[in-house]
């Protein structure tokens, strides 16, 4: 019995450093036109500029499992499936049970996530520079709206 414990023990630890130490990517850094973009294609600027957008696309943010809900369910199904049975049988329980528990952890982990996407908003400067910025909501922005790049703000001019 003291053995089981210890055992458990040892899974629960290791599960919580390795769910602590995991890392989820982050999604672009972005706001309503007229805030600041996150991404540039060209240095920064000081001065006011001027140009047109030439395109725009819509993407998704991936999001990507971080693991610690198929783990979790591993280690909880191994130790309901190793309840069962004696011997071989035992075995086979454990086994199944932890794929099982990692397959039903990673769904109810998928479930609580939704898609999102931002639009990346390129823009040719008079000049003949291109800059790109990443925006959740263009506010009505279209291609071949006329704009003004100050202080790395897009506004319509």
């Amino acid at each position: 019995m003291t053995r089981k414990i210890i055992t458990l023990s040892l899974l629960a630890s290791s599960l919580a450093l390795t769910v602590g130490c995991s890392s989820v990517p982050s999604e672009p850094n972005y706001g309503a036109v007229g805030s600041s973009p996150s991404y540039s294609t060209s240095g920064t600027y000081d001065s006011v500029q001027y140009g047109y957008v030439r395109n725009i696309q819509q993407l998704d943010t991936s999001r990507r499992s971080s693991g610690a809900g198929a783990l979790l369910g591993a280690v909880i199904g191994g130790v309901v499936g190793n309840q069962v049975g004696a011997g071989t049988g035992r075995a086979v329980a454990t086994a199944a049970g932890a794929v099982g528990g990692a397959v039903i952890g990673n769904k109810i982990e998928d479930r609580g996530r939704q898609p999102s996407s931002y639009y990346q908003v390129d823009v040719r400067l008079d000049n003949g520079d291109f800059r790109t910025f990443d925006y959740a909501d263009l506010s009505g922005l279209r291609v071949g709206d006329r704009v003004r790049v100050q202080d790395n703000q897009l506004q319509r001019w």
